[in-house]
């Protein structure tokens, strides 16, 4: 019995030893195009345990990094614990400042940076907060001039601009005391890159929840429950999706 105990523990050593023979035989290509099967099935998880694998075998990837950086990001809707998700957010930013520096001129560099410091804001100070947002503005406007025809480019930019018309006189004074004087912008602003998105992907339901967000700001109630509603009733994509759809139920609820 002990020759057999022995006999199989050799075997299933084998087996390990073959298999991580075989994983370390993959090229970075073949561990891209497998991590991006788990990323098109929205498994952030599991696209990373290809991922970093290849981040090691070819660590000056741009295309790359950005793909790690979205899988973090797509991580912070998989926990509710808010020192986690900035965890995972702070990493996204490393990634894509990585990204960045690699290839500056690449638009999905650029907006991996833009995108990931918008997901970090909330979890920041004002003085990190008003820093942070002339980096988005800075990278969003890169990627536009580089890409007009982005749309995610134009949702990023439509959300700096609703961010700062929401910070009224009051705030806006103790703020240019504070840390300077803040750049100016329209709730009009932020309708017409909701408006440009939606015109360049009409599929993704972000852009209209958004623009109803707007709406909501202005005052415009009638336009502001249609485009939530639009936003509501469209399947979810992106793995955002579901949170996205949360947010737009609550500011529904509170407008009937």
């Amino acid at each position: 019995m002990r020759r057999i105990h022995i006999f199989s523990t050799v075997v299933a050593t084998a087996g390990l030893f073959l298999a991580s023979k075989a994983r370390s035989a993959e090229t970075c290509d073949d561990l891209i195009r497998k991590g991006d099967v788990f990323y098109a099935r929205l498994q952030p998880s599991e696209a990373l345990k290809f991922y970093l694998p290849a981040e090691k075998l070819d660590p000056n990837n741009a295309q790359l990094l950005v793909r790690i950086a979205r899988q973090y990001r797509h991580l912070m809707s998989e926990c509710a614990a808010k020192e986690r998700k900035q965890q995972f957010c702070t990493t996204a930013v490393d990634y894509a400042e990585r990204a960045r520096t690699l290839a500056p001129n690449d638009p999905d560099a650029q907006l991996a940076v833009a995108i990931s410091y918008g997901k970090l804001l909330p979890y920041l100070g004002t003085k990190e907060q008003i820093a942070d947002s002339r980096l988005i503005k800075s990278a969003v406007d890169k990627v536009i001039a580089l890409d007009g025809n982005n749309d995610l480019a134009w949702q990023v930019l439509g959300r700096y601009y609703l961010g700062l018309a929401d910070v009224n006189g009051v705030k806006r004074a103790l703020a240019q005391v504070a840390f300077g004087k803040l750049p100016t912008a329209t709730y009009e602003d932020a309708v017409k890159c909701f408006e440009k998105a939606i015109e360049l992907n009409p599929n993704r339901l972000m852009h209209y929840i958004e623009l109803g967000r707007t709406y909501v700001q202005m005052g415009k109630m009638d336009e502001a429950k249609k485009f939530i509603a639009k936003g509501l009733a469209m399947p979810n994509t992106e793995k955002d999706d579901p949170e996205t759809k949360n947010a737009g139920r609550e500011l529904l609820a509170k407008l009937h």
